[in-house]
């Protein structure tokens, strides 16, 4: 890396969100998996109500990093989820962070999550959603491990309004490693914000009380796909010269957040 934490720090400036400025930059990108997962976690729980002591699901955790940040800056208890990483490579993490009272790291798939039903006051999710969520059934099975009148929020990139014909060449365009951004076996499930709600509405069971987009999202994408590349914690080029060349037209984050209908399911 030929670049001082001084100048990562300065690349990562994000006035959006402040709670994740508090966090050593070296520390996030060198356990990132996608865009930052600190800013779209702050940015997701900037309208929920988290109190401490509640139990709080984060799905598709990655390496953990927004369950501590959950822990840390809302004092709740939280069950890090994750497929792609071990629950023992996640537990050394969270045991460096000083939160081994407060996270639980979990590995299991999202279709056979061993927990009690209704047992979560809240559940999370930064940059995973889409990998599951979009199927139509889905939700009645998720919903399942809130209370009756728990909180769900998702944050997932997203489409910013549909493609008007084939997908934009600029989305499919190769980069110089060979790769390109639109991977159709992932890429697919990118959606917009009134497809999402309409998704989780047409259920019945949940009460949707927020679904939007992230202001200038995009550039806050760029911003820290950049700073991987400068870090040399990026693992492919793909992103940085699509978002260049979309500039928000298509590409941008939702989140959407909803309350648990009812009793069980």
């Amino acid at each position: 890396m030929n670049i001082s934490e001084e100048q990562l720090a300065e690349m990562l400036a994000n006035g959006q969100f402040p709670r994740s400025a508090r966090y050593d930059v070296q520390w996030v990108l060198e356990n990132e998996m996608g865009p930052s997962a600190l800013w779209l976690m702050e940015w997701l729980c900037r309208d929920m109500e988290l109190r401490p002591g509640m139990r709080v699901l984060d799905m598709g955790c990655g390496r953990a990093m927004s369950s501590i940040f959950l822990a840390k800056e809302f004092g709740v208890q939280v069950w890090a989820n994750d497929l792609w990483i071990s629950a023992g490579d996640n537990w050394k993490r969270i045991r460096e962070a000083g939160v081994e009272d407060q996270v639980f790291p979990i590995h299991a798939e999202a279709h056979a999550l061993p927990y009690a039903e209704e047992f979560f006051d809240a559940i999370v999710s930064a940059d995973s959603y889409q990998y599951y969520g979009t199927d139509d059934l889905y939700l009645k099975y998720f919903v399942r491990f809130a209370r009756p009148g728990g909180q769900i929020g998702i944050v997932v990139p997203a489409l910013m309004r549909e493609f008007e014909g084939a997908t934009p060449e600029h989305l499919t365009r190769p980069t110089p490693s060979g790769g390109r951004f639109w991977d159709p076996a992932e890429c697919f499930s990118f959606h917009t914000v009134d497809w999402w709600e309409r998704h989780w509405s047409q259920t019945g069971l949940v009460e949707v009380a927020c679904a939007d987009t992230l202001d200038d999202g995009w550039k806050s994408w760029l911003q820290f796909e950049e700073a991987k590349v400068a870090a040399g914690t990026n693992r492919n080029d793909d992103e940085v010269p699509a978002l260049k060349a979309d500039q928000g037209r298509y590409l941008g984050f939702v989140r959407v957040l909803a309350r648990r209908k009812g009793g069980p399911t």
